[in-house]
C-alpha cells in the first residue's frame, strides 16, 4: 500500500457557510487502488470535503492535486468528465426519468447512424452496467416507482458509467440489504483490483474495518489522523471521533410493563394498503417501545405510512385507547395523537430553507397566535424549550436546518413532534445516517421518553437496534407481520429467521 501511487491530495482545505466553518485547513489523500475512509460525527466536514472534491463547491482556501497536478473545478461535470465519481448520501436521482435514462446521465449518449438519441443502445448499456453490479432492474421502470434501495442501485450504476479514477461513497448502504452490500462489496474489490481509488464514507464500524485500507478522521470540521485500518481498533476511532470514549448502550434499561391489567394505546388489525403491506397486526401498550423487523420491501414502512394516513389502507383497523379511529390523511392522526419521523427526513420532513427553530415550531405556529397576530415570544419560548430538551446543536436557532448534521436534524424533527404531545410515536430508521455520539443521544431520548409514558414504534434495518431499544419485536415477511418475540427471544438469529421466511419452533 505504502508505495502505490497518490491519485489525489488535498492541503489545507477550508470552507466557510454563513455561521459554520465547516472545514478548517483540512488534509487528505488518497491512493490508486485503495479504499480510504473517511470518518468523523455528522457535522464533522466528510460531506464538504467530497463536495469539494467532485467540484459541488469551491474551496475558500487550500489546494487540490489530482494526478500530480494542480486542479480548480469550475463545475462538477468538469470533475466527473476527469474520472471523479460522487455517490452522494442523498439521492441526486431524476424521479421523472427512467432508470436508463439515470444511469447514463452525465455520460456520453449513443447515437443512431441519423445523429439522433438511440434508446435502445441507452437501455441496453444500462442494463450491461446494472447486470454488472448483480442487478435485474428493468430499466425502462420511472425512477419515480422504485424503492429508496433500488434508486441506490441505480445511483451506483451511474457512477459507474463513466470510467472513473476516483470513486467517492458517501453512505452507500444506508438502504441495501446484506446481500446488496455483499456485491457492493465485492464491486469495490474488482474496482480497487483495477487501480480505482475510492473514498468511503460511513458509520458502520464494520464495513470499515472489512472493506478500508486506511482511516482519515475529521472532528468539527479539522483533520485529527489518518490510520491504517489494520493498526486500529472500534474504540480508537470512536474516541478520535468525538473526542470522548463513547459507549452505545446495548441493553434496554429494564422496564416492567403489565400488560394484562393495561389497555393497549395502539392496537392494529390486518392492516393492508392493496399493494406491499397485507396484514399488519400489533399493539403497543403505554411506556413501550416496539420494533418492527424485516428486510428491505416487507411492509415496515408501509405500515407505518398505513397508520398514519400517509398512504390509504385499504382493510383493516386501527385503535386508539380501544376507540376505533379513522385516519384518511396525516393530518386525521396528527389530531388524533399520531406522529411519524418517516424514513428520509430531507424529502419527507425538513423544510430545508426555514431556521431550525421554524422546524421544530411548525405544528405549534397556528395555535400560538390571537386574531391572526402570531404570539412570536410564545414561539420563541417553545422552540428554546425543545431545543435545549432535545440537545439541537446549532448556532442559532435561526440557521437553516440545512446546514445542520443528519443527527441534529433528527433531533429537531422528534422535537416538532413532541411539541404537540403525541400518544404514540412512529419513528421509521430514527438514525440511518446519524454518527454514533448522535445515536447514543437518540436512544437516551427513546428510553427518557417510555419514561415519561409515551409509546414508540420503532422501525429499523440495524438489528442490534431493533435489539437494544425494544420491549417486543414483531417481525414481517412479505407484508405480514409472521412473528411476536419479547424478552430471551429477541435475538438477532430468531429475527433473521422469521424475516427470511423461516419458522421458530
Amino acid at each position: 500500500m505504502s508505495d502505490r501511487e497518490v491519485i489525489l491530495e488535498l492541503k489545507g482545505i477550508t470552507k466557510e457557510f454563513p455561521g459554520v466553518k465547516s472545514l478548517d485547513n483540512v488534509h487528505f489523500s488518497l491512493k490508486k487502488g485503495e479504499v480510504h475512509a473517511l470518518m468523523g460525527e455528522n457535522g464533522a466536514g466528510k460531506s464538504t470535503l467530497m463536495k469539494i472534491v467532485s467540484g459541488v463547491y469551491a474551496p475558500d482556501s487550500g489546494d487540490i492535486y489530482y494526478k500530480g497536478k494542480k486542479v480548480k473545478w469550475n463545475s462538477p461535470l468538469e470533475a466527473r468528465e476527469k474520472g471523479i465519481s460522487i455517490i452522494h448520501q442523498e439521492l441526486k436521482l431524476a424521479p421523472n426519468l427512467t432508470v436508463g435514462e439515470n444511469v447514463l446521465m452525465g455520460a456520453p449518449t449513443p447515437k443512431n447512424r441519423f445523429g439522433f438519441i438511440s434508446w435502445n443502445d441507452i437501455h441496453k448499456q444500462a442494463k450491461t452496467i446494472l447486470e454488472s453490479i448483480g442487478s435485474d432492474l428493468d430499466t425502462r421502470k420511472l425512477v419515480s416507482t422504485l424503492s429508496v434501495a433500488q434508486q441506490q442501485i441505480v445511483e451506483i450504476a451511474r457512477a459507474l458509467s463513466i470510467q472513473a479514477d476516483v470513486m467517492i461513497m458517501d453512505e452507500p448502504t444506508a438502504t441495501l440489504t446484506n446481500k446488496e452490500i455483499d456485491k457492493l462489496f465485492a464491486l469495490i474489490e474488482l474496482l480497487k483490483s483495477k487501480g480505482v481509488g475510492i473514498v468511503y464514507i460511513s458509520h458502520r464500524m464494520e464495513e470499515i474495518f472489512k472493506i478500508s485500507d486506511r482511516c482519515t478522521v475529521l472532528r468539527d470540521g479539522q483533520y485529527v489522523a489518518t490510520l491504517y485500518t489494520k493498526d486500529t481498533n472500534e474504540k480508537e476511532l470512536v474516541k478520535l471521533m468525538v473526542g470522548r470514549e463513547v459507549t452505545i448502550e446495548t441493553k434496554k434499561k429494564s422496564r416492567s410493563i403489565d400488560r394484562k391489567s393495561l389497555q393497549p394505546v395502539l392496537e392494529v388489525e390486518h392492516l393492508q394498503n392493496g399493494t406491499i403491506l397485507k396484514d399488519g397486526t400489533f399493539k403497543v401498550y403505554p411506556g413501550e417501545v416496539v420494533g418492527i423487523a424485516g428486510l428491505v420491501g416487507s411492509g415496515r414502512s408501509e405500515l407505518l405510512q398505513a397508520i398514519f394516513g400517509h398512504t390509504k389502507a385499504s382493510n383493516g383497523i386501527i385503535k386508539l385507547n380501544g376507540e376505533r379511529i379513522y385516519n384518511k390523511s396525516p393530518k386525521d392522526a396528527i389530531a388524533k395523537g399520531i406522529a411519524l419521523v418517516p424514513e428520509s427526513r430531507k424529502e419527507q420532513s425538513l423544510f430545508l430553507e426555514l431556521g431550525v427553530g421554524e422546524n421544530i415550531s411548525v405544528l405549534k405556529a397556528s395555535e400560538l397566535n390571537i386574531f391572526g397576530f402570531i404570539r412570536q415570544k410564545a414561539i420563541n419560548e417553545l422552540e428554546e424549550t425543545y431545543k435545549t430538551k432535545l440537545n439541537v446543536k446549532t448556532p442559532s436557532l435561526k440557521a437553516k436546518i440545512l446546514h445542520l448534521s443528519g443527527g441534529n436534524q433528527q433531533k429537531a424533527i422528534i422535537a416538532r413532534w413532541l411539541s404537540v404531545s403525541p400518544k404514540v410515536l412512529l419513528l421509521d430508521e430514527p438514525t440511518r445516517g446519524v454518527d454514533v455520539g448522535a445515536k447514543s443521544e437518540i436512544y437516551d431520548i427513546i428510553f427518557g421518553l417510555t419514561e415519561e409514558g409515551y409509546s414508540v414504534v420503532i422501525v429499523s434495518s440495524e438489528l442490534p437496534e431493533i435489539i437494544a431499544l425494544s420491549d417486543r419485536v414483531y417481525v414481517m415477511h412479505e407484508g405480514r407481520i409472521v412473528g411476536e418475540l419479547e424478552g430471551e427471544q429477541i435475538h438477532q438469529e430468531i429475527i433473521m429467521t422469521y424475516a427470511t421466511g423461516g419458522y421458530v419452533k
